[in-house]
């Protein structure tokens, strides 16, 4: 038996509370996994997981069991960076979960350099507008935008991009622009219902502060969705620039308002509660950091 694969195996199958998920994160079959903690069992001679119609839950032998194979997984990881040298490539798994619209713009276009700095490790992306459990789903790093609810996750502000108003040619064309925050309220908005998404919002000028609450019919549950509609034509949305980025470069999308300005919207790099922060998820938020950077400075 592979000792340290086996803890790997055991604490991601605490971790999901399942057999059938920890072989799917692992990408192995579910009777593997189950064999490899009944070997881990015997080879310790104690029982380390409940099993019930509910589900798996440790045993007190289990939960001390669990942080302390975290706990080795961890420093063997960052034994093997460190003895490897700073320059090093990394190698393993690196689970990531981001936005869809900021992740397609912004990190997978750019992920096969970071595959080419490291050749020994593998990635997998979760993309979801939603704000997952990064414990129960595995991640080891998430890039979460807007104002974080009070949590137990370990948190690092990595980004910041202006929020703006845009529309496209077409809908102006139409319904004209908007020459002061005020006007907003007469026009078609484009609404994210989700996440940081809001429809009231403060826009400030030379001290002058003016709300507006945008009105619409259209409310989307995802950024992606914004996208599309405002593109189509539809309406106008506030959105963080990075959302328009390509667009605003090539006329696709205008600039309203550039005069006024808005809350700018954080980009956060989330780890899950009670871990070290593991070299690979450190080298990937520093990759999206300079890739960021050089967007910011196009």
């Amino acid at each position: 038996m592979d000792r340290l694969a086996a803890m790997e195996t055991f604490v991601r199958v605490v971790e999901t509370g399942s057999f059938s998920e920890a072989a799917r994160q692992l990408h192995v079959g579910q009777p593997a996994v189950s064999k490899t903690v009944a070997q881990l069992e015997s080879h310790l001679g104690v029982q380390l997981l409940l099993r019930s119609t509910r589900g798996l839950t440790p045993t007190e032998a289990g939960e001390s069991y669990y942080e302390r194979a975290r706990r080795a997984i961890e420093e063997a990881d960052e034994a093997e960076h460190a003895a490897r040298g700073a320059g090093a490539s990394l190698s393993g798994r690196l689970r990531v979960s981001a936005a869809p619209a900021f992740a397609s713009l912004h990190v997978i276009p750019h992920l096969g350099q970071f595959l080419e700095r490291h050749p020994g490790l593998d990635m997998e992306v979760v993309l979801n507008d939603e704000r997952i459990d990064l414990i129960e789903e595995g991640i080891d790093v998430a890039l979460r935008m807007g104002d974080l609810p009070d949590s137990a996750l370990t948190v690092r502000r990595i980004g910041q991009s202006p929020r703006i108003v845009v529309a496209a040619p077409t809908y102006l064309a139409r319904h004209g622009e908007p020459a002061h925050p005020d006007e907003l309220s007469t026009h078609q908005g484009i609404v994210y219902a989700k996440g940081f998404g809001r429809d009231a919002w403060l826009f400030r000028k030379d001290g002058a502060e003016v709300p507006v609450t945008m009105r619409g019919r259209l409310r989307l549950s995802a950024a992606e969705g914004v996208r599309s509609a405002v593109l189509s034509g539809i309406g106008l949305a506030v959105a963080s620039e990075w959302m328009f980025a390509p667009e605003l470069a090539d006329g696709r999308v205008k600039l309203l308002l550039a005069e006024w300005s808005l809350a700018p919207l954080d980009l956060w790099a989330a780890f899950p509660a009670g871990r070290g922060v593991s070299a690979k998820a450190r080298a990937f938020v520093s990759f999206v950091e300079e890739k960021l950077g050089s967007v910011a400075h196009s």
